[in-house]
């Protein structure tokens, strides 16, 4: 069955946006790190959209991590989908079971799918109590939403298109003030490109700067709608708020596609 426009849309998020960040997950959180420390292997994604394969290679080099777009011919794990709907949806956490070859690794495959598991912070359900998982949340959703703005104009949708198409060179800066969490997303003449951190090369053209984890996290979480944030002063916009108010809407469809 082939697959909608929107479905492809979310894979290319969950490729291309999402595993990205597991690179994060094996840097910042000591368990994970420790587990895979010594890992080297591959780990695929394939889905059948109507004979063409679709996908993306988990890379572990003792450490280092990668993410390799599209189907490999070799793999020491492999999941593979029925339909592209069906990956998307395991990957948004919904129960569904891929085929899975490599289970002659059952140590390795453990490893992976608890890293998977760990992923679920992500989600919008998930609510942390403790401090490090809460600026863990955050900054992996900073990061996650950035280079998904960029893909969403990359992958074609008409309104995010045409949004960037209109734009000079400008800088939307996200941060989090008291902590290191930031990151960009840069446009310009229809092109974007995603960043973590601060842009240093001039000043953002809007900067949303949210009061802290807990400021971060009840916007992100939407217990108070975007606008209401900003009167209650959980996020300040510094340069055009409108455009500010624009980029919130393209990440609540974003948030949509992949949940």
């Amino acid at each position: 069955m082939a697959a909608t426009e929107k479905e492809l849309m979310a894979a290319r998020i969950f490729m291309r946006a999402v595993f990205p960040v597991i690179k994060v997950m094996l840097s910042d959180v000591p368990s994970m790190k420790k587990k895979f420390e010594n890992v080297k292997a591959r780990v695929q994604f394939v889905a059948d959209n109507d004979g063409e394969k679709i996908g993306a290679c988990l890379v572990f080099d003792n450490g280092d991590f990668s993410v390799e777009q599209g189907v490999g011919e070799s793999a020491d794990i492999t999941f593979s989908f029925k339909t592209v709907k069906k990956m998307n949806d395991m990957l948004a956490g919904k129960p569904v079971l891929p085929s899975i070859k490599g289970w002659g690794k059952p140590g390795l495959l453990i490893k992976v799918l608890g890293l998977l598991m760990s992923l679920k912070i992500m989600m919008p359900s998930a609510r942390p109590k403790k401090e490090d998982k809460k600026h863990l949340k955050v900054k992996l959703a900073f990061y996650m939403i950035t280079t998904a703005l960029s893909q969403y104009n990359k992958g074609g949708n008409p309104e995010m298109v045409k949004w960037t198409k209109k734009q000079p060179d400008r800088i939307y800066q996200m941060s989090v003030e008291g902590t290191d969490i930031a990151a960009y997303l840069r446009v310009k003449a229809g092109n974007s490109k995603a960043g973590r951190g601060f842009y240093q090369r001039r000043r953002p053209f809007v900067h949303m700067k949210f009061h802290g984890v807990d400021g971060a996290l009840a916007v992100l979480l939407r217990d108070v709608e975007f606008v209401s944030g900003v009167a209650e002063g959980k996020v300040t916009i510094e340069g055009a708020p409108e455009y500010g108010a624009q980029i919130n809407d393209f990440m609540q469809r974003i948030q949509a596609l992949v949940t």
